[in-house]
Formats: C-alpha cells, structure tokens, sequence
C-alpha cells in the first residue's frame, strides 16, 4: 500500500479545514470543492494530499484517536496512584480546543465507516488505521483499569467490557454537545465524571480532589 505525502502545512491546513465542515454541516452535506476554497486551492489539489473526501475523513479519524491515546498514555504513565491518574484523565477527555470538539464530533458521527472496505488502497489503509488506533485506545483503557483492579483501587469487573462502557459515554457526549449551548464544558466535565465513577464503582470522595460544578 502507499503512503499519502505528507506536505506539512497546506496537509495540516486541509484536515483543519475538513475538520471544520464536516464538524459543522456533516460529512454527507460537505462538498469536497468547499473544503478546497477554505484553503484557497483547486479542487483537484487536493487530490495530491487524498485520494477523496472518505481518505481524508479516515486521516481526521485516526489523528483524533491517536492525540487521545497519546495524551490517555502519558497521564496514566506518569500517575502511579490509580484513582489520581483517573481523575486526571477524565478531566483532561473535556480540556479541548473547539477544533478538538469539532473533531470529536466528526469522530462519534461517522464512526459507523470504519467498518465498510474499501477498494481503493490508500482508502483502505487509512481507514484499517484509524480501525487500528481505536483498538490500540480500547486494550490501553482494558489495560490501566485492570491494573486499579489488582491494585484494588477499583472493584473487581471486567475489564474489557468497562473499557467499552466509559468510551461508550464519553462519545455520547460529542452527539448533543454544542459549545453555545446550555451546559457548558466545565459542567459536563463534572457530570461526566461523578457518572464514570458511579459505572465504576468507585465512591466520589475516594478520589482525592473535590470540585464544584460549574
């Protein structure tokens, strides 16, 4: 298979841009060519960066997973008290840019491609990427909680299985979640939190920071 060039900036400025559309009207609703006078190019440049729309949808894809694990990674790495390196990350899942919310939101919106082959090769290999780092996301989770379970900070459950469930909400919440709306991101922090404990089993004073929701 081969790789997409990676031409630094104008590639950075078209996932952004991409990012933007398909966060704010959908995926379905965005025209390939839109994305292209966001970034003040023809639309057949593009094509020297993706191959199409879909391509570049499974790049945006796999980066937002990616970032995630990255910044999951180095939290739990650095906290060896399990419940403090929860609490960190936790919170840390809603310390976003609206860039970062858009991206989320294109994330839960489509995720539902990902599942679908496809037949073009560079199509394919971003979308087994993408596939790969929320499978890679998925066993770190599995992995870190079933550590606080020996551990005993957590009670004893499956590990996988709850995994899946706290993901599962976290998404949730990048389907309703507007930045001028009614709650904003620090209130939905909280409640996220004070909820992911509750599925865990986990009493909220046994964390070691109280905090006021906002």
């Amino acid at each position: 298979m081969t790789r997409e060039p990676h031409d630094g900036t104008k590639r950075s400025e078209i996932l952004a841009a991409a990012t933007r559309r398909f966060g704010r009207d959908g995926y379905e609703h965005t025209k390939w060519a839109d994305v292209a006078a966001d970034v003040g190019v023809g639309p057949t440049a593009l094509y020297h960066y993706f191959e199409s729309k879909q391509h570049c949808l499974y790049v945006i894809m796999e980066e937002a997973i990616g970032d995630f694990q990255r910044r999951f990674s180095a939290i739990t790495s650095q906290t060896p008290d399990p419940l403090e390196a929860l609490e960190a990350v936790l919170y840390d899942c809603f310390d976003l840019t609206e860039q970062d919310i858009l991206r989320n939101r294109v994330l839960v919106s489509e995720q539902g491609l990902l599942a679908v082959h496809r037949s073009s090769s560079r199509e394919e290999e971003a979308r087994r990427a993408a596939r790969a780092r929320a499978r890679q996301l998925e066993f770190a989770w599995a992995s870190f909680l079933a550590g606080a379970m020996r551990a005993g900070s957590v009670p004893e459950n499956d590990a996988r299985l709850l995994s899946r469930a706290l993901l599962g909400l976290y998404n949730s919440v990048w389907q309703w979640y507007r930045p001028d709306g009614l709650h904003g991101l620090p209130a939905v922090a909280d409640f996220f939190y004070g909820r992911t404990l509750a599925m865990i089993g986990v009493a909220p004073d046994a964390a070691k920071r109280t905090r006021m929701v906002a």
